[in-house]
């Protein structure tokens, strides 16, 4: 047994030809080092700097007021905070039971009803409160 040699030199007159298919075995292996080597620098090149923070000052943080309730009962009466209210008399009553220095209109208002109302006597409260300029959020509750 013996080994065919190819070449110009003999030997059935073969040549060796060029192998054209890119080999990217290397450059995997570098790529996984270069990977490896950022991982582990990575952790040591975050900087932590220590804050001295001055401790809260007792009055920075109000207390969060209680939310103003409108409720409208299946008999078309409006209550605000357990007081009877007209629809006539709504936004005078809304503001005297919001107790606010400033105006009435930048505080947020919570409109609930219950399920046998009017659409109609309910949409009277909300087009009431929405004339006036009061933030109007409704309330409902989750259905099982």
């Amino acid at each position: 047994m013996g080994a065919k040699l190819s070449g110009p030199g003999g030997q059935g007159g073969q040549t060796i030809e060029q192998n054209s298919d890119i080999n990217v075995t290397p450059f995997v292996d570098v790529m996984l080092v270069l990977l490896i080597i950022f991982m582990v620098a990575a952790p040591l090149a975050t900087v932590s700097i220590r804050l001295d923070l001055p401790p809260p000052t007792p009055n920075a943080t109000p207390d969060p007021k209680e939310p103003l309730y409108i409720t409208i009962q299946e008999t078309g009466s409006i209550f605000i905070r357990g007081q009877q209210s007209r629809i006539e008399t709504l936004a005078a009553d809304t503001c005297a039971a919001l107790d606010v220095t400033t105006r009435c209109q930048e505080e947020r208002v919570f409109v609930r009803a219950q399920p046998e109302v009017r659409y109609n006597a309910f949409m009277e409260v909300m087009n009431e409160l929405q004339k006036n300029g009061y933030k109007v959020g409704l309330l409902n509750e989750d259905i099982e």
